[in-house]
């Protein structure tokens, strides 16, 4: 049977939701010349896990949640390793 609060649901969760929306960033900055600054929507990116969660802290589901804080960890640290090696 599926076990729905585990650590490794959450880490998932947390790595697919901010990859999907780095995927529509960089469409966006490929078709709007003003979208050029990306620093602001990469963090906003990383900020999607943010509200997965509170998500998961509602629904009383702390193993998932820490997962997903391990994958913001983890995007967090290629969005700041992306910036210095740019």
């Amino acid at each position: 049977m599926f076990k729905k609060d585990t650590v490794w649901l959450g880490l998932g969760l947390g790595l697919v939701f901010p990859g999907i929306a780095f995927v529509v960033v960089e469409v966006i900055k490929k078709n709007f010349v003003f979208m050029q600054k990306d620093d602001l929507l990469y963090i906003g990116c990383v900020a999607l896990n943010m509200l997965l969660l509170k998500y998961f802290y509602k629904k009383d589901m702390e193993a998932t949640a820490k997962g997903v804080i391990s994958a913001t960890f983890v995007c967090a640290f290629i969005f700041f390793f992306y910036k210095f090696n740019k």
